[in-house]
């Protein structure tokens, strides 16, 4: 395969997945990216818990610089779901990474569908490693890189290539939640 390998299994996400459905609230405390009428990701949910200072933008409601260079900060849900950030470092140990970018939850409805698409921009250029972890899944929800289709598990950690076409199907009957954390590796 070119645009996916399986980096590891039996990442223990059971207390992850327990604790999104003990905390609805969660979801979507910031919807630029399935707000956008041209969004691939109108069909999800999101939290994000990793990315550019949302402070002034949000006192401001201007968020017209919002997606440009940044440093990434923590979002204060981390207390909350405080086991991501000791995944995110021992994947970044795993994988030799220098930065840590974005991070965050995404859930697919059965049924949805993130459109086909192309992340272009700066932070998919520069932290250059993009990791799913699946924290429930199903086999009928499908990733698709270009000609290349994978069913990931929950647990397991891949890698794709973001900077070519994919998307993801989820045909099954049950919410698809992955965990995505961005870095940087030299």
């Amino acid at each position: 395969m070119r645009n996916f390998m399986k980096v590891c299994d039996g990442i223990n996400v059971s207390q992850i997945a327990l604790q999104l459905k003990q905390k609805p609230h969660l979801w979507d405390q910031n919807k630029q990216r399935k707000e956008k009428s041209d969004s691939p990701h109108t069909a999800m949910s999101d939290i994000w818990i990793r990315y550019n200072d949302d402070t002034e933008a949000k006192a401001s409601g201007d968020y017209s610089n919002f997606n440009k260079m940044h440093y990434p900060v923590w979002y204060p849900v981390i207390s909350e779901l405080p086991e991501i950030r000791n995944i995110a470092m021992a994947l970044m140990g795993k994988m030799g990474a220098t930065h840590l970018g974005g991070v965050l939850i995404t859930k697919i409805p059965a049924g949805g569908h993130i459109k086909p698409h192309i992340d272009g921009d700066w932070h998919a250029k520069f932290y250059n490693c993009k990791l799913y972890i699946p924290l429930q899944s199903n086999a009928k929800c499908i990733n698709r890189c270009e000609d290349e289709y994978v069913v990931m598990r929950d647990g397991e950690c891949w890698y794709f290539n973001n900077l070519v076409e994919h998307e993801v199907m989820n045909n099954g009957d049950d919410d698809r939640m992955t965990l995505i954390v961005c870095m940087r590796v030299e």
